[in-house]
């Protein structure tokens, strides 16, 4: 079920996108390239992968980047330790002079070796090194890599759908954005979120969802915030919101917001989003 095959993807139970969007994802399989996508935290670049998988009936592999992360590790580990047991206490039924049985898919690994097209969702890229993106793809562009240990060469089964996340925090090289096709997700509008709250919530009051939808936006202009509120505090503020059997959204509309705590998870922001809140209700 690839664009390859007639198929599209238009988006999912519980996710809504733009047509821009829409294309750049098909074309990207077509090409058989990675996607690129950057944009602040919240925007939905790591749901999208989950969305894909969903629509297209693939399954999700999952690589979250941390920055000490070596590429080997993506691709394969070998379980020396194991190994080193096995020898001194001789109570497992592995061969031990078999190294092959002591290698492990690491998340890329994964991705080549399964008999069925994936969607691999490489997550956070710029916590990265350079040397680890521009190798990384390398890989990506050869669909194999090499297990030094065995002298083997692992090549892809098939080729897998590959989303790639980066929140801009550092610059990506020339290099590996040249062999990527990008898009930015911008921050929803408010016709936007408004489309992506019916999705999750079809029955909501119309006044509270326009209350809410107002005020979040509001929120989200607050000075000195340094994690604003995004998409998945808005949804799970509307679920408190819905739960409470004791709020108004009249509530709303003169100023109060309930659940602060909900919106804003670090101390300093709460603490900033209570004062500025108090000043508007003056």
């Amino acid at each position: 079920m690839t664009s390859q095959e007639g198929q599209t993807f238009t988006g999912a139970s519980k996710y809504v996108l733009d047509s821009e969007l829409a294309k750049i994802i098909n074309i990207s399989m077509a090409l058989e390239m990675p996607l690129l996508l950057k944009g602040e935290p919240g925007t939905g670049k790591t749901m999208l992968a989950y969305a894909i998988a969903e629509a297209l009936g693939m399954p999700l592999i999952v690589l979250n980047v941390k920055s000490s992360m070596k590429l080997v590790d993506s691709l394969y580990q070998y379980d020396t330790l194991t190994r080193l047991n096995d020898s001194r206490f001789g109570d497992s039924n592995r061969n031990v002079s078999n190294i092959e049985d002591y290698i492990r898919m690491g998340k890329i690994g994964q991705s080549f070796t399964t008999d069925k097209r994936v969607v691999l969702l490489i997550d956070e890229i710029d916590k990265a090194d350079t040397d680890f993106q521009d190798d990384m793809l390398d890989v990506l562009d050869q669909m194999s890599f090499d297990i030094q240990e065995i002298d083997k060469t692992i090549r892809a089964q098939c080729r897998p759908v590959i989303v790639i996340t980066s929140n801009a925090k550092k610059d990506l090289s020339d290099p590996f954005l040249g062999r990527c096709n990008f898009h930015h997700i911008a921050f929803p509008d408010a016709d936007m979120m408004r489309a992506i709250i019916n999705v999750h919530f079809p029955d909501l009051d119309e006044n509270l969802a326009e209350a809410t939808i107002n005020t979040f936006y509001r929120l989200r202009e607050f000075q000195n915030i340094e994690k604003k509120p995004a998409t998945r505090e808005l949804i799970n503020w509307i679920r408190a919101l819905t739960m409470d059997p004791d709020f108004k959204t009249k509530d709303l509309v003169l100023g109060s917001v309930p659940y602060l705590g909900v919106l804003f998870k670090k101390s300093s922001d709460h603490q900033q989003a209570t004062r500025q809140v108090a000043r508007l209700k003056r």
